[in-house]
């Protein structure tokens, strides 16, 4: 018997949607996304491509945000508008982490003399939602919403660290482990013997493995019961900033804003 095509009910189901699964909002926002992936202004084509929608889907989801207000474009050329920041801050908004940690990140930062940064879990990368500078610092580092790979940061190995062993090799075994710099681990064993130190250890000092020439320093951010929900560091050139001083002076000070923070997270 020849199989029968299945309804789009069924492919959504195969997925793992549930029936309240909204397919529309869903390839809205796959649009919205393509426009980084791409770095520029889109054709419709190239939306299509990359979203691996038909093109006719693409180009009402394309004037729907222009009707919104969240797409510029004509027949050829999209991009999107300072509007779709209104996402971003909404969820900057509405995270309690970052209304209790960006105070206590500021007063580290001044301490520290240094950027400090906070970081969170998304798939196998991590995402900077909070940073502070210090008074009069000229603002460089890490930008909220910028991402890097989970398995070569300091932020990274803190955040994978609070898996179970048998999740966590699942989750290394499932990443590619990319070669960032000559000191990036690449071998799988080491990298999840790396994560497991950090447990015991209580932070992740990586060096030069995300970036070449760049070392940074990470605890983890618990909220009262004891989970890891955020990681904070502190990074810096090789030339300026050394192991010793990465241990001696800025552990410290991320220990603390850990410490104040626990009992103000639920």
């Amino acid at each position: 018997m020849p199989k029968l095509k299945r309804t789009d009910e069924e492919k959504k189901q195969a997925r793992g949607d549930g029936p309240e699964f909204v397919e529309a909002l869903d390839r809205g926002l796959r649009v919205i996304q393509a426009f980084s992936r791409e770095g520029r202004p889109m054709t419709l084509s190239k939306a299509a491509e990359l979203t691996g929608l038909a093109r006719a889907t693409v180009r009402r989801i394309l004037l729907t945000l222009k009707a919104s207000g969240f797409v510029h474009g004509d027949d050829r050329l999209f991009s999107l508008t300072p509007r779709v920041l209104l996402l971003a801050s909404s969820y900057l908004a509405s995270n309690q982490v970052n209304s209790v940690m960006q105070p206590l990140m500021d007063s580290t930062a001044g301490e520290a003399r240094e950027v400090c940064s906070l970081a969170v879990l998304d798939g196998d990368q991590v995402v900077f939602i909070a940073r502070a500078t210090p008074a009069r610092m000229f603002s460089t580092g890490l930008e909220i919403g910028y991402r890097l790979p989970a398995f070569c940061t300091s932020v990274g190995r803190v955040l994978l660290s609070r898996m179970p062993d048998d999740q966590l090799r699942q989750a290394v075994e499932r990443m590619t482990l990319t070669e960032m710099t000559p000191q990036t681990i690449t071998d799988k064993n080491a990298l999840i013997a790396s994560v497991t130190a950090v447990r015991d250890d209580g932070y992740s000092l990586v060096d030069g493995e995300a970036e070449e020439g760049f070392r940074s320093i990470s605890v983890p951010i618990r909220r009262y019961d004891g989970g890891i929900i955020a990681a904070a560091n502190i990074g810096g050139h090789v030339d300026r900033i050394g192991v010793d001083e990465m241990k001696e002076r800025f552990l410290p000070l991320l220990k603390k804003l850990a410490a104040t923070a626990q009992p103000l997270l639920v």
